[in-house]
């Protein structure tokens, strides 16, 4: 295991429902819907090979900036997030996914056409598919070529209601997947 713990956050009762957060010494490295402190504990152990801490004064910056979102007061977030943790591909169709604007949508075919490769949609579904920073990387603005939902690792109502917040106006195909 790393030697530097991850700090732990929790934002209760949200629209989202309760949402973990977790900061590293360099930014943030998850955002996830999980019910409980040993729940988040294990899979952060599981997945980044380190333990985890609460610490409110550690996560306090994103949680806010967090709740000003779900609030509909904030379109940008400002913390650093800790990008070192992903591999490279990951990374890079990540970075794309993160300079989406608020309130605008990308297909799989444009990210993966602004990473250079046309041919690798899938392979971006997939990378944006593992985003372990859901909201804060924007992949609930990642549609299908059809206009329809694509996938959420939040669950489909999750996805619908960040961009309803956004006030992103979907296709009634879209809203009904």
């Amino acid at each position: 295991m790393k030697d530097s713990p991850l700090y732990l956050g929790l934002l209760r009762h949200t629209p989202l429902g309760d949402l973990w957060l977790a900061v590293s010494e360099k930014g943030l490295v998850a955002v996830e819907w999980v019910d409980d402190e040993l729940a988040i504990d294990a899979y952060l152990t599981k997945r980044l090979k380190r333990t985890a801490i609460l610490d409110t004064d550690k996560t306090s910056v994103p949680l806010r900036q967090l709740t000003e979102y779900l609030r509909g007061r904030r379109k940008a977030f400002t913390f650093p997030i800790d990008w070192g943790l992903l591999r490279p591909f990951q990374r890079e169709v990540l970075q794309i996914v993160y300079a989406i604007p608020y309130g605008e949508t990308r297909t799989y075919a444009e990210l993966a056409r602004g990473i250079g490769a046309p041919g690798a949609a899938r392979a971006v579904g997939s990378a944006n598919g593992a985003n372990r920073l859901a909201i804060i990387i924007p992949c609930h603005r990642v549609i299908a070529a059809d206009g329809g939902l694509g996938g959420y690792g939040g669950g489909l109502w999750r996805k619908l209601r960040l961009l309803e917040t956004e006030g992103v106006l979907l296709s009634p195909r879209a809203s009904s997947t």
